[in-house]
């Protein structure tokens, strides 16, 4: 079930990188085709900063959508600068979600909110701290040993120090 949500938040980010870059890059050439300013600002420089603002928020997304498609290319959790990255993203979208509410409207919203479910969900299915999944609890695996210690494993039993840890006897029905 992760796999196929890391792919599918790869593509949301895919998807809006190329959208946020388009807009603004039409933004951008609207305010070129107009002979006004705003505030005293020349229209040149609006268009140009839409236009640079777009390419970078879209290569941003993009980097984005990268990260989370090395994680279900890879099926593992993804390295700090991907995690960190997916956060950002994350946060991005909580924040553009608050904004298109109010702007755009509730369907917007909607999608904004679909897309930061997918980016926390592959944050949090791929849990870092989880490790090896055939790595059995008390075969020493991580140094530590059955009972959450850190005895190391060294006698080989899962580093319990001394015998190992078995179950009570059950007791019999007569």
């Amino acid at each position: 079930m992760r796999r196929p949500v890391a792919w599918v938040a790869a593509i949301v980010l895919f998807v809006e990188a190329i959208g946020i870059a388009l807009l603004n890059w039409f933004l951008g050439v609207v305010v070129d085709r107009q002979d006004m300013s705003l505030a005293g600002l020349d229209s040149d420089m609006m268009s140009v900063s839409s236009k640079v603002g777009g390419l970078v928020f879209g290569l941003y997304f993009a980097l984005c959508g990268v990260a989370a498609l090395l994680v279900a290319v890879r099926d593992r959790a993804p390295g700090l600068f991907g995690r960190i990255l997916l956060i950002s993203a994350a946060v991005v979208h909580g924040l553009l979600g608050a904004f298109t509410v109010g702007l755009v409207g509730w369907g917007a919203f909607v999608f904004m909110m679909v897309a930061l479910g997918l980016i926390v969900f592959t944050l949090l299915a791929f849990d870092r701290s989880a490790g090896p999944a055939d790595a059995a609890p008390g075969d020493g695996a991580g140094g530590k040993d059955g009972n959450g210690g850190a005895n190391g494993g060294a006698n080989g039993n899962g580093g319990t120090g001394g015998s190992p840890v078995t179950a009570p006897p059950t007791p019999s029905a007569t």
